[in-house]
């Protein structure tokens, strides 16, 4: 897949650089006649401080491939890196380095441990890492997301958008090379959802936060700056950064097709 250069100090054209790239990646479930061929050979390459929405119809492949790009799913074919390491061919234990040192997953149900308090929840996979947090990033991280005085709250003394900002500021911790975000405003009104996508979008604009974006809303698409449209288990339309109207008309016209 071919990337679009960018002109440098001087008016040369630069290549950005690519945090996630994967290949001909296939992924399939079942045998014979009821086999499901959720990617079909599927290249991808997400570019640096960059925030890249991926849009399709359901059982078009999208979690599929979230899922085998963050680690979490493994290809029947194809390869995947992450930087400059190939996630397919780690072990487990390889598997969960990279996904300690390298990746943050924001969900769409927020997956905190309810007897947590906030904070406990944000620093729970560097304790479990056995690693300190850096004070300067944790105190501006914090900040960013809003939770100055929600920190010694648990889940359920929270709201939906509150608990998905520690979600938020969990996958941040560590400072990831790259965030996904599965349908990050799947399970909030509409209110909170423009909150959480404004957030989403800071964190790419103040800290350079790579993003990877799974969602089926148009206006959570529209603040990317990228968006890639699958069907069939293949990528068959790249928009660059677009309006609520655009990815709607694009849809429309995937699902005519």
């Amino acid at each position: 897949m071919a990337s679009v250069t960018r002109p440098d100090l001087d008016g040369l054209a630069v290549q950005p650089s690519v945090a996630v790239r994967a290949t001909e990646l296939a992924r399939h479930y079942g045998q014979g006649e009821t086999t499901v061929h959720a990617l079909r050979g599927v290249d991808i390459e997400v570019e640096t401080e960059r925030l890249t929405a991926i849009m399709g119809p359901s059982g078009s492949g999208k979690s599929t491939l979230m899922h085998i790009l963050a680690g979490l799913d493994q290809p029947d074919g194809g390869q995947v890196w992450i930087g400059d390491t190939e996630v397919t061919d780690l072990d487990d234990s390889g598997l969960t380095a990279l996904r300690r040192d390298h990746i943050g997953f924001i969900f769409q149900f927020f997956n905190l441990l309810p007897m947590l308090t906030a904070q406990e929840n944000i620093l729970l996979p560097l304790e479990i890492a056995g690693r300190e947090p850096d004070p300067d990033w944790y105190h501006e991280l914090i900040a960013k997301v809003g939770l100055g005085e929600r920190l010694t709250h648990r889940p359920s003394e929270l709201s939906g958008g509150q608990q998905q900002r520690v979600a938020v500021a969990r996958a941040l911790a560590s400072r990831p090379t790259v965030m996904f975000a599965d349908e990050p405003t799947g399970n909030l009104d509409s209110t909170t959802s423009g909150e959480i996508l404004e957030l989403i979008r800071g964190l790419v604009d103040s800290f350079g936060q790579t993003t990877v974006m799974v969602t089926h809303d148009p206006h959570a698409a529209a603040i990317a700056d990228r968006v890639l449209f699958l069907a069939d288990g293949l990528i068959v339309r790249d928009l660059d950064a677009c309006d609520a109207h655009a990815v709607i008309a694009t849809m429309e016209e995937l699902r005519a097709s």
